[in-house]
């Protein structure tokens, strides 16, 4: 069975780094975007200011972990990136988990 090959092992890890780094920038993005709606609420029905105050900090540290997480993405891309060019096994490279990579590779390919 190809998935038990130790050749794998590492692209299927990378692989799965990278896919969750991106997944967590959206559920930051995500949460940004619903913080300054939840915001814009309590400022359209009176709230108190400071309760508003601790809202926009919520909204701040949302703010902060995109950067983050776009450094992480970036490190795993060129992390899997470089373990798939070095790789020269015919049989690892024609598997399933090598097709998932690459197309994982492409469909984050960080901004320069």
């Amino acid at each position: 069975m190809a998935s038990k090959d130790p050749k794998l092992r590492p692209i299927t890890i990378k692989s799965g780094v990278l896919k969750r780094c991106s997944k967590e920038k959206l559920m930051y993005q995500k949460e940004a975007v619903d913080q300054e709606a939840r915001i814009e609420r309590m400022k359209q029905e009176g709230k108190d200011e400071y309760d508003i105050k601790k809202q926009h900090e919520v909204l701040g540290e949302s703010m902060m972990m995109i950067p983050d997480c776009d450094k992480r993405i970036k490190a795993a891309y060129h992390e899997l990136k470089n373990l798939l060019d070095a790789q020269t096994d015919a049989e690892v490279l024609a598997s399933k988990e090598v097709k998932e990579a690459l197309e994982l590779l492409e469909a984050n390919v960080p901004a320069t």
